[in-house]
């Protein structure tokens, strides 16, 4: 795996991952230092805000070593929504220490000994967020007492973390080599994906491990390749060209990050699964801690759940993502906890766990490919039928989707439905279906009926919305 490099620019998203938000370029120095002006205060002691500097540009790397979201099909390498990234004000005005400061620590890291990623430094305010992470308020005390930068994150990240210092510089380049890998290369690309599908095959078993990892793209890897494509819908061909490169890339963020969650302190062994009485805000305690971290995970593979603090505490971002959740499932969005709601949180939740450990098979889910042609009011023909019939199904889990006659025909109806699904998943409300509509529509529809089939396998019988 390549040794990770600083880039000299970042590419922001101003708004939410979904949103129709501009992304602006900016160097990367330049992004620290507005990141830096906009969560810390100038006036706290030097060491506490070199440790926060530290932090971010940690918590940036990672977003950029891992290729986050573009694996995810983005074109961009971060958001500036706090509640999946970090703060950043598009044009700010940048405090003069934390500028000289960020100067010195723009391209120091902190990682895990023993590995070569950046870390994920999660951090919080501390005051009205708390977290498992650094808490930025909580690091002026630290620092007042004496504390260094290091050992300040050591407080909060534990004492195997190292710091890499004076990382070299380079600009940004996808991970993607740019032509296709295949039998009989040999290079430092292919080496990298033998190391993240052997990672792979340890939660999906059926994708057999690489003996040697040499960076030779021998029969062994060809097959582990035609395995992954075979569980990931994608053409098995044995050739990692850019879909299959970067399916790669996420699935292997997913499954690490999966173990991270998972290594929190509460495993699936010791979670209580029984409904033990109805929850809401200002509730405290274990059971509060087994919701945050059955909406952990599910959240980290539905964006339409967002991230709750696991803190114990039942506060406005548990209730949120309690709501959100809610809505997905076609349950009344009160954002309160009652059995029903419990029952499908723990469902969808040991749903996610199996299929990631690779515990549960289910039937891949197969969609169509974009036709090739926007599909538009007055059209007719099977490509209008498909997609209608992908909406529909969505329409049981999204209720200000309208549902439609399932023929080829595409009404004035039809058009209203796709433009409430383009809505909802913040793209341009054309009522058209475009590619980026299709492939969205038939990504939500995958996700959705593969999730119904985790379910099904566990509770016969069980829908969505239903408690089963």
């Amino acid at each position: 795996m390549a040794t990770p490099t600083i880039p000299t620019s970042i590419r922001v998203h101003l708004g939410s991952p979904r949103s129709g938000a501009e992304n602006v370029t900016v160097p990367f120095r330049d992004y620290i230092k507005n990141v830096a002006s906009s969560e810390i205060y100038s006036t706290w002691p030097e060491e506490a805000i070199r440790a926060n500097i530290l932090a971010q540009v940690s918590f940036a790397l990672n977003r950029i070593y891992t290729e986050w979201y573009p694996s995810m099909g983005y074109d961009f390498d971060i958001t500036n929504d706090t509640n999946f990234d970090q703060k950043f004000i598009n044009g700010r005005n940048i405090y003069e220490n934390i500028s000289r400061i960020t100067d010195e620590l723009f391209n120091d890291y902190i990682r895990k000994e023993g590995t070569v990623n950046p870390f994920f430094a999660q951090y919080c305010n501390g005051t009205t967020v708390t977290c498992d992470g650094l808490s930025q308020w909580g690091t002026v005390p630290l620092a007042q007492q004496g504390l260094s930068a290091f050992e300040i994150l050591e407080n909060y990240y534990g004492d195997d973390i190292e710091l890499v210092v004076n990382a070299p510089l380079q600009d940004n380049l996808p991970s993607y080599p740019g032509t296709p890998l295949s039998r009989g290369d040999l290079d430092e690309n292919v080496r990298r994906m033998q190391l993240y599908l052997n990672r792979i095959s340890a939660n999906y078993p059926s994708i057999p491990k690489i003996s040697v990892v040499n960076g030779l793209f021998d029969e062994n890897t060809e097959n582990a390749v035609r395995a992954f494509q075979r569980i990931f819908n994608l053409a098995q061909d044995g050739i990692v060209g850019k879909a299959t490169w970067y399916r790669i890339v996420y699935i292997f963020s997913a499954v690490t990050r999966l173990a991270e969650l998972t290594s929190e302190g509460v495993g699936y062994e010791n979670l209580p699964k029984r409904f033990e009485g109805d929850l809401s805000v200002g509730d405290s305690g274990g059971q509060v801690v087994t919701l945050q971290y059955f909406l952990a995970i599910i959240a980290f593979f539905n964006s339409a759940v967002p991230q709750p603090d696991i803190d114990g505490v039942y506060g406005e971002g548990t209730r949120r993502s309690v709501a959100a959740f809610q809505r997905f499932a076609g349950l009344p969005q009160t954002g309160n906890v009652d059995r029903l709601t419990w029952d499908n949180l723990y469902g969808a939740y040991k749903g996610t766990v199996d299929y990631l450990e690779g515990q549960q098979l289910i039937e891949q889910v197969n969609t169509k490919p974009y036709p090739g042609v926007v599909l538009r009011r007055g059209d007719v023909g099977p490509s209008v039928l498909t997609f209608k019939t992908y909406l529909n199904f969505i329409s049981r889990y999204f209720f200000d989707i309208m549902s439609l006659a399932e023929n080829g025909v595409f009404d004035i109806r039809t058009q209203n439905a796709v433009r409430q699904f383009q809505r909802i998943f913040s793209l341009e409300p054309t009522g058209q279906v475009n590619e980026l509509t299709w492939n969205t529509i038939a990504d939500v529809y995958r996700v959705l009926r593969e999730g119904q089939q985790r379910l099904e396998g566990q509770y016969p019988g069980y829908e969505l919305g239903t408690g089963g």
